[in-house]
């Protein structure tokens, strides 16, 4: 029941085995260090890809490992017991190639992706804004087409200023590139990353409906890095402001269609919400393992303040939380797995993202609260635990926006 490898067939046995024995070598020794420098360590990306993980969840097809959603989960969940900010790191890589996989054109995937995979580029998604975090619909940097030569393109598909009949209907999916105009904060792997998954709006009064995703690369001109986050927690993990001034970006590197751009975002977000609880449970295990031995080597009252019940009792209490986390975080996956329904996968994402979350900020509090003075100290490294996981109670959608998703699926309600 408490083991992480509990249930789980001879294959996963070995992946979480191989992952659990690279984490504890060669990500947990630098925890610290890096949380105090709120240094990113670009080396870890090159050794998780020697390991094949940068691509674990994708078919071998583009790449990938071919790696279930339920393996997965045994994968973030071993790295984030090492290190929570390398696990998000590699979430948001991942994260940033799941919608090139499900929606890039053949050769987008071959142009994009290979660097991702190999650890030659980092990625990012580019979705949050000052006016739209959890409300993505919301968000109000533009993507204006431009003609061959560079005009814009309006409403009826023709350059602005140009004489003439108006251009076909389809005449804007035709155009030669984008420009975009606007601001994204709080976009973790920036500004290290080398590639981006920007998202933007061709008319604001159209919602959803306006938004489309765009591939950008770093260095493109018009697209520059604003305020470097000084964070809580993850701090190892770099997270950074963009800003788009009329970054021109071709029309080959708009993933999807115009339009389609949410769409893209929602088929992604749900996978990526199971990794975060996933990466949530082996924060939460790593907390309760260490307050374990913890119990043992302390004493007080001439015993070890193991035989404490009120410390017991604290005790096992976390480990509940670690095995509902567990519990729902995999039975998440098990849903992608089966091929259910997409409302399905989300409210189901979006319960294991909101209890892994809400159980690892419960989890590592009581580690600090047991640790006395030790846990309040940051050279043990404890409170670093209970820092990194408040964050995760607020990223990939407050855990007030899962509650109301929960009930939406619960009383038969349709998102509008």
């Amino acid at each position: 029941m408490l083991d992480a490898f509990d249930g789980l067939g001879p294959d996963e046995r070995l992946l979480g085995e191989t992952v659990r024995a690279f984490a504890r070598k060669v990500i947990a020794p630098g925890a610290i260090e890096r949380d105090e420098t709120e240094r990113f360590d670009r080396s870890l990306i090159g050794a998780m890809a020697e390991l094949g993980l940068l691509a674990g969840p994708f078919p071998e097809s583009v790449g990938g490992a071919g790696l279930s959603a339920a393996a997965w989960t045994i994968v973030v969940e071993e790295i984030a017991a090492a290190d929570m900010a390398v696990a998000v790191s590699l979430c948001v890589h991942v994260l940033h190639q799941n919608p090139v996989v499900r929606w890039g054109t053949p050769e987008q995937k071959a142009r994009w992706l290979p660097a991702l995979q190999a650890g030659q580029a980092l990625g990012a998604f580019a979705l949050t804004e000052p006016g739209a975090g959890s409300d993505a619909a919301a968000l109000r940097t533009r993507a204006t087409p431009l003609g061959a030569d560079g005009r814009e393109l309006g409403a009826d598909g023709r350059e602005l200023g140009a004489d003439g009949p108006p251009a076909a209907a389809d005449a804007r999916s035709d155009a030669a590139a984008y420009r975009l105009d606007g601001t994204k904060i709080w976009i973790s792997n920036a500004p290290d990353a080398e590639r981006y998954l920007v998202f933007a709006t061709l008319d604001p009064s159209r919602g959803a409906a306006g938004i489309t995703a765009f591939l950008v690369e770093k260095g493109t001109p018009g697209f520059r890095f604003g305020a470097h986050e000084k964070k809580m927690g993850i701090r190892a993990c770099p997270a950074a402001e963009l800003v788009f001034d009329g970054a021109v970006v071709p029309a080959a590197n708009r993933l999807g269609g115009e339009g389609e751009g949410y769409r893209v975002a929602l088929s992604a977000l749900g996978d990526g919400r199971i990794a975060i609880a996933a990466a949530c449970t082996g924060l939460a295990r790593a907390a309760l393992e260490r307050a374990a031995a913890y119990l043992h080597e302390r004493r007080a009252f001439g015993a070890e303040i193991a035989e404490l019940q009120g410390l017991r009792f604290m005790i096992a209490e976390m480990a509940q939380q670690v095995a509902t986390a567990r519990a729902l975080t995999r039975g998440a996956a098990a849903t992608r797995d089966r091929g259910a329904p997409g409302a399905e996968v989300a409210a189901a994402a979006s319960l294991a993202k909101w209890t892994a979350s809400d159980a690892a900020m419960r989890v590592t509090t009581d580690a600090v609260q047991l640790f006395g003075g030790a846990g309040y100290s940051r050279e043990t490294g404890v409170e670093r635990l209970m820092r990194d996981a408040k964050g995760a109670q607020i990223y990939e959608g407050t855990n007030q926006v899962h509650r109301g998703i929960v009930a939406d699926a619960i009383l038969g309600r349709v998102p509008g």
